[in-house]
């Protein structure tokens, strides 16, 4: 079920931004999914640890900020991702 809660990789100029400043990747994900799902998700599909998950609600759909832990650069997910 995890490949359904994550839907792709959101990428703007804004969302690449934040991989080096704040370790954030940007995913848009399912809507009727919660923090803890997208979580799992992430950890289960990406083998990343998530220190955080920030969600935005709009009408485009739902976007999910996913903070990485400290040891797991977003950079290096990003570019297996090809987001860089």
């Amino acid at each position: 079920a995890a490949y359904r809660i994550i839907k792709g990789v959101y990428k703007t100029e804004k969302t690449v931004n934040l991989i080096t400043k704040e370790n954030k990747i940007t995913f848009i994900v399912d809507r009727n999914a919660n923090k803890k799902q997208i979580k799992e998700a992430v950890e289960l599909l990406y083998n990343v640890k998530v220190a955080k998950v920030n969600v935005l609600t709009g009408i485009k759909g739902k976007k999910a900020y996913v903070k990485l832990a400290p040891d797991t650069p977003a950079s290096e997910l990003a570019t297996k991702l090809n987001v860089i």
